[in-house]
């Protein structure tokens, strides 16, 4: 049968060998992603300063606005189709992962056009001005000019794992990231561009490798197939409802992200807005890597769900949260005790005094982070949307917001000590859920014959 290899590597693989063919191919991807980002805002920094350094931090919330668009409906298309596919029905797999593509180049023209006109409003109301200001709509954009194409490069890396193609994913995500570091070395380092030079690696990179990874579905060499686009009001409800979860978790972040850079230039100007960045550039290393290992299961805990193979998913799931769980700690233990450090690599001059207690106090975040993490994709790929999305907007805007505000009068530190305390909450949040769905978790076994 057409789906013969996401059969026999989703349900005939043991659980354990695999998570090592799933979802260390799939931690390896976006580890390398998470690198790139990293030596992305040691270059921003190094080469073109703190001001450059500080509008790219300004700017970024408003590229990944840009971006969550098509992660709505690509993480919101990849389940339903795992599940058809599982269930034995790969017409309406094609089908759905048709609709959905031609979804994403709509939505990426219309957000990046969006975004292009309001650069210049939404950066001087964040609070910019002058060099930062011109600095921070230049970054946007472009990423703003090369959205079409660019949004597609998440959903297609969806695809490639869904139709089993883990390792090639995988190549493509290091080969990703190896081609942007040197592209936006020779930019900045050689050819001595200013900030537009960041972003054009980036999107250039992007670009190339989207193609490059939707070639195999156009040849129909994998499960997925292109057909003619049919619309159904059915399908798309399903894919945003599914995706609703990603989504609001990326807006919501990205609103508090706003919003706390607006108090940062406020309390500390250009200084905390750049501290707030390192801060993000860290975590931009460990949580790409948990979101790689489970979102790299997620095909297989949905294609299992859909098959019947109930105690299959929980074996599986056992493994993202002990990866998550493991990562974690890696991360508390750096920010713990290296802090000046993580500082260095992105600040090249005159570090604030505050500094190191915010990377410390920010490193706390990961005592429980994985909890909510883990839950939140197992809910996800078992389609209840519902808890993943109460989880979402309770981490990313309900708990931050809160804690802003209770902690307003601790100025600097009251922002920091958000992050702790945010991932608290959102662990005992993540265990209740869990308890109430025990009973659906531990159901038992009913195989769909395929």
């Amino acid at each position: 049968m057409r789906d013969k290899l996401q059969y026999d590597l989703f349900v005939k693989t043991k659980p354990r060998r695999l998570f090592f063919k799933a979802s260390i191919p799939g931690a390896i991807g976006m580890l390398s992603s998470a690198l790139y980002q990293t030596f992305d805002g040691v270059f921003v920094g190094n080469f073109l300063g703190s001001t450059a350094f500080a509008s790219v931090n300004l700017a970024m919330p408003f590229v990944i606005i840009n971006f969550a668009v098509a992660d709505l409906i690509g993480v919101g298309s990849s389940v339903p189709i795992s599940i058809a596919l599982g269930s034995g029905r790969n017409e309406d797999a094609d089908r759905i992962f048709t609709l959905a593509s031609l979804m994403i180049v709509i939505s990426g023209a219309i957000t990046g056009s969006l975004l292009y006109l309001g650069a210049p409003f939404l950066m001087a109301f964040m609070g910019a001005d002058g060099e930062f200001l011109s600095l921070a709509v230049s970054y946007l954009r472009l990423y703003a000019i090369f959205s079409p194409v660019t949004t597609m490069m998440f959903a297609a890396d969806n695809y490639l794992r869904i139709s089993g193609k883990i390792r090639m994913s995988m190549i493509l995500n290091v080969s990703l990231s190896i081609f942007c570091a040197i592209f936006e070395f020779f930019l900045l380092g050689v050819m001595k561009m200013s900030i537009e030079g960041a972003a054009l690696a980036n999107c250039t990179g992007m670009m190339l490798m989207t193609f490059i990874s939707l070639v195999p579905f156009f040849q129909k060499k994998l499960a997925l197939n292109f057909v003619k686009p049919r619309f159904s009001l059915s399908v798309v409800k399903r894919i945003v409802y599914s995706g609703l979860p990603s989504f609001l978790n990326n807006i919501a972040g990205r609103m508090t992200s706003i919003v706390m850079n607006m108090m940062l230039v406020r309390l500390g100007g250009q200084d905390a807005v750049s501290v707030y960045g390192v801060l993000m550039y860290t975590d931009g290393i460990i949580q790409p890597i948990m979101y790689g290992a489970c979102d790299s299961l997620q095909p297989a805990i949905g294609y299992n769900w859909g098959a019947g193979l109930y105690s299959r998913v929980r074996a599986v799931e056992k493994y993202c949260f002990l990866t998550a769980f493991l990562l974690c700690i890696f991360g508390l233990v750096i920010g713990l005790f290296f802090p000046g450090f993580i500082l260095s690599l992105f600040i090249s001059s005159d570090i604030p005094s505050y500094a190191p207690l915010a990377v410390m106090i920010f490193a706390l975040t990961y005592i429980t982070r994985w909890i909510s993490f883990a839950t939140q994709s197992f809910m996800l790929a078992i389609e209840r949307s519902v808890y993943a999305t109460l989880i979402s907007i309770a981490m990313a805007f309900v708990f931050p917001m809160v804690f802003l505000f209770v902690l307003s009068g601790f100025g600097l530190t009251g922002i920091w000590l958000n992050f702790p305390l945010t991932s608290f909450f959102g662990g005992m949040l993540s265990v209740l859920i869990l308890l109430k769905e025990k009973k659906n978790i531990m159901r038992k076994d009913n195989p769909v014959k395929l």
